[in-house]
């Protein structure tokens, strides 16, 4: 970027501030922090005057929580990345609103990858984050009984959440090759790395981008441009071969919407 990263840090706990900031002041030829805010309130009138590309947003504040401030904004919204000790908001929001989410306490690698993500989003300029955090708004507003704006077709999943070991990781949806199930979980698989998280496989396929991913068996999902070769068997049945060379098994009753999505010439 040829200019700073303009960034507000609103979050009521001195620690937690004073560990934003200093972790911040290690980026300091690429981020100018305009603004310090200890309450809602304070953090309404600093993004409105200074209008940031980036605010590191605590969720519980004293006058008005995070999601609060984001409704007072309303669509002059920069990319947020909420900051909290409750992982039950990310559980609930990230995966489809949040920029990012930083679970308290953080280290510096994982602080340091949601900093990315905010500078990434400033070069492209898209509008991603702030249409992820208006739906959250009419998620809010729904809970809450306020009437609001018909919501789009759910929007499929970005990110998925995994917690392991006391970590949580965010795992891009984008990097899965396949998923299968085991019982009440699903196992994400991307490359050499996978992931185990609570889910039946049903839900999950649910939440996913129907123009990328495929169920072609009762066990298995896949990303269609990861799969390489079909190697048909009996009885309609077959083997998809992935291009890592991953065999994943094909059932006959998901054949046809395979061919439906690949057609297949003689």
């Amino acid at each position: 970027m040829s200019e700073p990263m303009r960034v507000v840090v609103a979050d009521d706990e001195p620690l937690s501030r004073r560990r934003v900031l200093r972790l911040l002041r290690e980026h300091d030829d690429e981020v100018d922090v305009v603004a310090v805010c200890e309450t809602g309130a304070q953090a309404v009138d600093a993004i409105r005057e200074t209008r940031p590309d980036l605010v590191f947003l605590d969720v519980q504040m004293p006058e008005m929580d995070g999601f609060e401030v984001l409704e007072r904004l309303g669509g002059e919204m920069p990319s947020v990345v909420f900051v909290t000790a409750h992982d039950r908001y990310a559980l609930r929001a990230f995966e489809v609103h949040a920029l990012d989410y930083l679970l308290k306490p953080f280290d510096v690698e994982r602080f340091n990858r949601a900093l990315e993500r905010g500078r990434t989003q400033v070069v492209n300029r898209t509008q991603g984050a702030p249409n992820r955090l208006m739906g959250l708004l009419e998620e809010l507003a729904r809970e809450r009984g306020v009437e609001a704006a018909p919501a789009p077709r759910r929007r499929a999943l970005d990110w998925v959440m995994v917690k392991s070991r006391g970590r949580v990781e965010f795992v891009r949806v984008s990097d899965v090759d396949w998923i299968e199930a085991e019982g009440n979980y699903v196992k994400l698989h991307a490359g050499k790395k996978a992931w185990l998280i609570r889910e039946k496989i049903g839900t999950l396929e649910e939440r996913l981008d129907a123009d990328a991913f495929l169920r072609v068996h009762r066990s298995s999902i896949v990303q269609l441009d990861r799969v390489a070769e079909l190697h048909p068997m009996v009885a309609g049945d077959g083997i998809l071969v992935l291009r890592d060379g991953t065999q994943v098994k094909l059932s006959r009753g998901y054949r046809r919407r395979l061919l439906e999505r690949v057609p297949e010439y003689a």
